[in-house]
């Protein structure tokens, strides 16, 4: 455990945490939305912090990243936690887990570089989870990264506040961000976050020079309206982010969302050709 950076304290012993849009008021003992982050007696501190519960060696292209050195691979880990409750999470075994509820590798920064080396992988990956609710240790990892010339990926769903991530972006080298719709209603039902901080982050990463690349997931029935996807696709248009791959992405059944049909492939079909006529350069089909 270590201290939380992005928090204060309020009276009476709790404490308001400054990392996300959330802005939770947690009270003495008691974790935020995220689960990983707690008030220990006035003080926020992180419960991740060097205890990744998933570690694995990844093609770089399972983030997925298809232009930033495809066919190299990474080290991904990944902590407990997140801040959205999707209905559809694929990794709610440990998104949405506490941190006891899960085996952990005792793994600083300093040991996490030195495995990433052993195993002759150009990069780390901060993914599978939230990373964003442990950016203390991802932002301490990603700097003794660059020290010893690995790059910096982030698999994110881009809720974050501006000035935590500003800490990040000079140590990151590319990001997938999931952008789950453009609907502010649809990010409230299905995630329970708002769609303005998300954009916020891609523009924020945009103009930090971050390789960015976009995660869609069409989900029939919930984001999968053909106008709206292409009100989508005309904002990143109008943003100067026609170069940035856009991933659509099959939906399958997954956690609270079993009554839903997989995506039928002509509807991906269909924001595929969307997406080429507002502009998008580098369009691909996942999980198909």
């Amino acid at each position: 455990m270590i201290e939380c950076r992005y928090y204060r304290k309020l009276e009476g012993g709790g404490v308001e945490c400054t990392l996300c849009p959330h802005h939770c008021h947690i009270a003495e003992g008691k974790t935020g939305i995220c689960r990983s982050r707690r008030n220990y007696g006035g003080v926020l501190v992180s419960e991740v912090y060097g205890k990744p519960c998933a570690l694995a060696v990844d093609p770089v292209e399972k983030k997925p990243l298809y232009h930033f050195h495809p066919g190299t691979t990474c080290l991904s880990i990944a902590c407990t936690g997140c801040n959205f409750r999707c209905l559809n999470c694929q990794n709610h075994d440990i998104s949405q887990a506490s941190p006891e509820q899960a085996d952990y590798y005792d793994l600083s920064p300093e040991k996490v570089v030195s495995l990433c080396l052993k195993h002759h992988c150009p990069g780390i990956a901060y993914t599978y989870t939230e990373p964003l609710t442990y950016l203390e240790y991802i932002t301490d990892t990603a700097r003794l990264a660059h020290e010893a010339g690995l790059w910096n990926i982030l698999v994110t769903a881009g809720y974050v506040c501006q000035e935590p991530l500003a800490d990040l972006l000079p140590y990151l080298d590319a990001a997938n961000i999931d952008l789950k719709s453009f609907s502010d209603d649809i990010y409230k039902k299905v995630s329970g976050g708002r769609l303005q901080p998300v954009l916020d982050t891609i523009l924020a990463m945009r103009d930090a020079g971050v390789w960015i690349e976009l995660t869609n997931l069409v989900i029939p029935g919930i984001n999968d309206d053909l106008q709206m996807i292409r009100q989508m696709c005309r904002w990143l248009a109008d943003n100067h982010l026609t170069e940035a791959p856009l991933h659509f992405s099959r939906f399958f059944p997954r956690y609270k969302m079993q009554d839903i049909q997989p995506t039928p492939l002509h509807t991906l079909q269909s924001a595929k050709r969307i997406a080429e006529e507002e502009g998008m350069r580098y369009v691909y089909l996942g999980n198909v």
